[in-house]
């Protein structure tokens, strides 16, 4: 067998260094990874519509339908119109949709234009997306909130901010009413 000769000091320097500078750039790169999550949580929003607050302080909205949340809930979807939500920078947006759980905004749906640059913004504003193969959604997430972004037919994303808080509150009372059926037995 042939023998390989023992590496020398200077290349296992070489190979300490490497690693070095490879674990002190992986420890850099997570930094904003989480300075972009405490963004996505301080903004907790799409431009004025803000997750967990009152749906009546959301200006243009209208009335669309009820809706079934965790096939019991009763919630509620409108649609809003506000010159102010028109364009995300230079991205047409389609539409603005709300859902409403006992009167507090939990989801908002943001319908735009097939823009690549809308997805290097929210790169840039919030760090960079977890993707999932399977679905194809890219998501941030922070501690009370969730942002997924992904293709809406062939010409258009949609954004979706979750509020987790609104659905802890959902869960609850969907708790609540299995108790109160049981109890009824």
């Amino acid at each position: 067998t042939p023998h390989l000769p023992k590496p020398d000091l200077p290349m296992k320097l070489n190979l300490m260094a490497i690693a070095c500078l490879l674990l002190t750039t992986g420890w850099l790169y997570a930094q904003p990874q989480e300075a972009n999550s405490n963004e996505l949580e301080r903004r907790n929003a799409f431009k004025t519509i803000r997750l967990n607050f009152p749906i009546d302080s959301v200006k243009g909205t209208q009335f669309k339908k009820k809706s079934k949340e965790l096939k019991t809930l009763e919630t509620a979807i409108y649609e809003v119109s506000d010159p102010d939500l028109e364009t995300i920078g230079t991205v047409r947006v389609h539409k603005v949709q709300v859902s409403a759980f006992q009167g507090l905004v939990y989801r908002i749906e943001v319908i735009t234009e097939k823009n690549p640059d809308l997805m290097k913004a929210m790169e840039k504003a919030y760090g960079k997306a977890s993707y999932s193969v399977r679905t194809g959604i890219y998501s941030w997430r922070a501690p009370s909130l969730s942002l997924t972004f992904t293709i809406h037919g062939r010409n258009e994303f949609i954004l979706t901010y979750t509020s987790y808080a609104v659905f802890r509150k959902m869960h609850e009372a969907k708790g609540e009413k299995v108790t109160d059926i049981a109890d009824e037995l």
